[in-house]
């Protein structure tokens, strides 16, 4: 395929190196020299979008206008969801969308909503998550930490809502869920979800050891996109 890079980065390079090991094409980058305006978006099969929350609707918009399919990794605009779905509906377009594109994450969401289904029978057991990312990120809890919150949410009825504090943990209440988001130097990333008891406590992790583990998701996600309409998400991908 050709793919566009809406974004060059640390994140765009990796996916840039990748796509061409699988024998892929770049058709363009799009970067601080060169807009998303100077761009035929339509040079390309699919984009790969990773930039930052408040550039991702109008890299979306730009997408759906030319027509051209759009695997998004940026985080921290999905409370515009519901408009960006009306969006590539009204123009027949189509979009991927995750909050973190790690097979190893997915899976690790998998095991987090059955886990929260089964501690539900346990209320002595009090989760909490813990999320670790480099100090350049701009949004805090990840999108990742938000989607465990929610992933325990919707399976575990002794939870209502998250609360998150950057640095410690938040004060909360029995029905909230704890989010402790962490921002060092030089981390890819780190999750944790944990249920402690009086007794022991019970631990979930997932540590990134690279980029290279986003990067080749949002490509198999690009491989999935390609040829197809509608919103999707890595769920669809990995058919979960």
């Amino acid at each position: 395929m050709k793919i566009g890079l809406i974004g060059y980065g640390k994140m765009g390079k990796a996916i840039e190196r990748i796509a061409l090991e699988r024998g892929h094409i770049i058709a363009y980058k799009v970067d601080s020299k060169t807009t998303i305006d100077q761009v035929d978006l339509n040079q390309a099969d699919v984009a790969i979008e990773f930039t930052q929350p408040g550039l991702a609707i109008k890299h979306i918009e730009a997408c759906m206008e030319q027509r051209t399919p759009v695997v998004v990794g940026t985080t921290g605009w999905q409370d515009h969801l519901p408009y960006v779905a009306t969006l590539v509906t009204e123009k027949t377009g189509s979009l991927l969308h995750a909050s973190n594109f790690s097979i190893g994450v997915n899976i690790l969401f998998n095991i987090n909503e059955k886990l929260a289904t089964l501690m539900n029978a346990h209320p002595e057991y009090k989760a909490q998550i813990e999320e670790i990312h480099h100090i350049q990120k701009l949004d805090a809890p990840s999108g990742t930490a938000v989607s465990l919150a929610q992933g325990i949410i919707q399976n575990n009825h002794n939870y209502t809502s998250w609360k998150s504090e950057t640095g410690s943990w938040p004060e909360y209440a029995d029905h909230e869920l704890p989010i402790q988001a962490l921002r060092e130097p030089d981390v890819p990333g780190t999750h944790t979800i944990s249920y402690s008891s009086k007794i022991d406590t019970l631990t979930l992790s997932h540590e990134a050891h690279s980029r290279d583990g986003f990067a080749l998701g949002s490509v198999i996600a690009a491989e999935f996109l390609h040829r197809k309409k509608g919103v999707y998400t890595m769920r669809d991908v990995l058919a979960f």
